[in-house]
């Protein structure tokens, strides 16, 4: 039996920490030479992060990026590694030290995969198909690669390419294993929204099966900004069947032993090729370092096999690593939430307590005259079963004084939305003024559909520096809020919290529903629109209500400008706003034959 044995490293790395990075990288390195390794794979830009942006226009970053890869190049000893990294020059089969350095006076740079065997870099893959759509903007920093290497190594011949280049069946995986690879080694920065992973499986699988090759997905894991990455790296044999599954989000290093001669075996089986090699942009390339197979001798391995998650535990995990690393890597210590005693503030609560720990959350209750006794008491409750330490700063003296200070100003003018948003914006302040005294992170806690629609107000609930639950609808919200209360042996969240009509508190017996459809008519509504790009006539013979669709469209349109200006939050859905979906605030056109309307501005202004 022929056998191969890889490693694959989940790391999570921060994007910038080149000299962070590599030492994960060569600690990883370690790792899989003392478990006897033939080769161990890293994420796509496991030096540099993902995704590094505007840093990729620094000559000094890249620079330092490669400074950082020698030293990877330097430990790597007995054994193969293939390493995510920036080249400044077109990768290929020469046998090299260091990377290739552009002459002077051109500024190439590619997205790569090195391929470094005992110290030499002898071979660096350039991504192929570059995404540029959605969170993506590749094709902004990077140049699409020339070459694709196949790499020789202990007998066993393995493809390197890298995240997107495998979703193409016509790409270098086709090409790949037409010119003999047994084994594709994929490496990955995928974001995570609900339900990639299950599409993503299914696409390996299919490439597997298509391409007879043995498939390794080796994914990154962690925070960075609004992007989380799950991790669920997969290693699937040639029949689309997983053989090892990694954790999600978390760190993980994963070990197996292919069985390449089963490839080879039912390739000459076949007795014709039945892999052929469509048009690609890229030149094929061989490249050989060991073509004889040496048996070694090593302890027998049984694959670990991670669970994959329910879509809501993926979320709320996706959640969690998001406020965690939010908060890890850009050096804060503590967060600050105010507690309102709804839904919304208590799951964000719940999250900010699994990430950070009680000891390092602080919740603040600003009870104004509206605030019922419900209210209080819930958040009371929920401070308990939490073991949070919660500051109460009464509003109403403030609001007086801020309403006396404008009465002249107002003199003429009846009391409306103004006067509730007043109240939001003191709380705003506050947090504000906690966060700067104490330095720590003020989460938001404002849900999609308030955000979609300009349920919210500007310098108010909006101010804060990270929105946890941003991207989450509000009909979610409760669905984490309950699985949240019965992951543990006790319920985190109070049943009345669940139970109560959501409600702003900014006037007398106010409910959301007065300005807004029920929710669990809006988020289908909204889903159509914001994350489908679905036309009105094709939202309406959905069995929605024109009205109530015109309406909500124009609600949504109008509150741009809001958006723009709101703290980032967590991706987990197909289309979040921010990088995600990225409208005009200056836009004449619309989707409905309606003027611009200021429903739903209730809280905004």
């Amino acid at each position: 039996m022929r056998l191969f044995r890889i490693a694959m490293v989940q790391m999570n790395p921060t994007v910038g920490d080149l000299g962070g990075n590599a030492r994960r990288v060569i600690q990883g390195i370690r790792e899989a030479r003392k478990a006897k390794a033939d080769l161990v794979a890293f994420p796509e830009l496991a030096i540099t992060g993902y995704p590094p942006e505007d840093l990729l226009l620094s000559p000094r970053f890249l620079e330092d990026t490669r400074r950082a890869l020698d030293e990877v190049v330097r430990q790597c000893r007995d054994m193969a590694a293939v390493v995510g990294y920036v080249s400044e020059g077109p990768g290929g089969g020469a046998t090299q030290t260091r990377p290739m350095v552009v002459p002077a006076g051109r500024h190439e740079r590619y997205n790569a995969a090195a391929v470094i065997v005992d110290r030499r870099l002898v071979a660096s893959y350039d991504k192929l198909y570059l995404p540029n759509y959605g969170v993506f903007d590749e094709s902004r920093y990077f140049h699409p690669g020339r070459r694709i290497p196949v790499v020789v190594v202990n007998g066993t011949v393995f493809g390197v390419n890298i995240c997107e280049d495998i979703w193409f069946p016509e790409g270098p995986s086709r090409v790949q294993a037409a010119a003999g690879a047994e084994v594709i080694v994929n490496i990955n920065a995928s974001p995570f929204h609900v339900g990639k992973g299950r599409l993503r499986e299914q696409m390996l699988a299919t490439r597997a099966r298509e391409n007879g090759v043995i498939v390794t997905y080796t994914n990154t894991v962690g925070g960075q900004d609004e992007l989380v990455f799950d991790g669920n790296s997969l290693i699937l044999d040639q029949s689309g069947e997983v053989i090892v599954r990694g954790k999600a989000f978390e760190e993980d290093f994963l070990l197996a032993d292919l069985n390449v001669g089963a490839v080879s075996r039912a390739r000459v089986a076949q007795g014709r090729r039945k892999w052929s090699v469509g048009r690609t942009p890229a030149a094929i390339e061989r490249v050989v370092v060991s073509d004889v197979y040496v048996a070694r001798p090593r302890p027998r391995l049984e694959p670990d096999h991670a669970l994959p998650l329910s879509p809501l535990e993926e979320a709320y995990q996706a959640l969690v690593l998001g406020v965690r690393d939010y908060v890890r890597k850009n050096g804060f210590k503590r967060a600050v939430i105010g507690l309102s005693g709804g839904v919304d503030s208590a799951l964000t609560a719940v999250i900010a307590v699994e990430a950070l720990g009680a000891a390092n959350v602080l919740g603040v209750f600003m009870p104004s005259p509206y605030t019922s006794r419900e209210s209080r008491e819930d958040v009371k409750e929920l401070a308990r079963r939490l073991r949070l330490t919660v500051r109460t700063i009464p509003i109403s003296r403030l609001l007086q004084a801020y309403l006396r200070e404008l009465a002249p100003s107002f003199e003429g003018r009846r009391p409306d939305t103004t006067e509730e948003n007043l109240q939001a914006r003191v709380r705003g302040n506050l947090l504000m003024a906690l966060s700067n005294k104490f330095g720590h992170l003020v989460l938001t806690t404002g849900n999609k559909s308030e955000l979609s629609v300009g349920y919210a107000t500007l310098y108010g609930d909006m101010a804060g520096g990270f929105a946890v639950i941003k991207d989450v609808p509000k009909t979610m919200v409760y669905d984490l809020a309950r699985l949240c209360n019965c992951r543990g042996t006790t319920a985190v969240i109070p049943k009345r919290i669940l139970d109560r009509p959501p409600s702003a508190e900014l006037k007398p017996d106010q409910k959301d529903e007065d300005t807004l459809p029920p929710y669990a008519l809006l988020d289908p509504i909204l889903k159509a629109y914001v994350e489908e790009d679905r036309a009105p006539e094709e939202i309406v013979a959905m069995g929605f209500d024109r009205a109530t669709v015109t309406r909500v469209m124009a609600m949504v349109d109008g509150s741009e400008y809001k958006r723009r200006q709101a703290p980032i939050g967590i991706k987990i859905t197909h289309r979040a706003f921010g990088k995600d979906r990225r409208m005009p605030i200056t836009n004449g056109y619309r989707n409905i034959e309606v003027k611009k309307s200021r429903a739903g501005r209730s809280r905004g202004g």
